[in-house]
């Protein structure tokens, strides 16, 4: 039962040993096979990010409706959420990284960085937008210039606060890549 091992996933691993157990083993009547160990940790912690991250989100969007009083203004903002996770992906992408909890872990850092810089740039239109004296256009232009450079602060600094993360080779790291390259991904 020679198994190739390196540079897979833990999934792809146990997969195919399921695949050859199902095919070359005949167990007698009574008998099973249960895994465990990492695997089992892998699934468990699967579900529970699986309850999570959409739990989150919901509180994420729920939390701006709070805060700035719309709908509208909170899906605006909210838009910002799948665009940072586009950048998460092709990060983990780029790096020949698999999803795992702690990537998943790292799109939650991750959106709250892109929530927060949406709230700053809202924030400004809503300010600028009272004034009455800028139209629609104005107020984009203008607010965005405004804020432009505490939006790129947040992000540079969430980026650089990950790099040595991102690059470690201690013990560890094998936690730590996944979740930094999400963040300076999507950032």
């Amino acid at each position: 039962m020679g198994l190739n091992v390196r540079g897979r996933d833990i999934q792809s691993v146990v997969t195919q040993i399921q695949d050859k157990i199902e095919k070359q083993v005949k167990l007698p009547a009574g008998y099973y096979i249960t895994y465990g160990g990492q695997f089992e940790n892998l699934k468990a912690a699967t579900a529970r990010l699986s309850i999570a991250v959409p739990v989150a989100l919901a509180l994420i969007l729920l939390l701006l409706y709070f805060t700035f009083g719309s709908m509208k203004q909170s899906f605006l903002i909210f838009t910002a959420i799948p665009m940072a996770a586009i950048g998460g992906i092709f990060a983990l992408i780029l790096r020949g990284m698999p999803f795992s909890i702690s990537a998943g872990v790292g799109f939650i850092a991750l959106f709250g960085v892109a929530v927060l810089n949406g709230i700053v740039l809202i924030t400004e239109f809503n300010r600028l937008k009272k004034q009455n004296k800028y139209s629609l256009d104005e107020i984009v232009l203008k607010g965005t210039a405004l804020r432009l450079r505490p939006v790129l602060m947040t992000a540079t600094v969430a980026s650089l606060g990950f790099l040595p993360m991102a690059l470690s080779t201690a013990a560890g790291a094998e936690v730590q890549k996944p979740l930094a390259t999400v963040v300076i991904g999507g950032c």
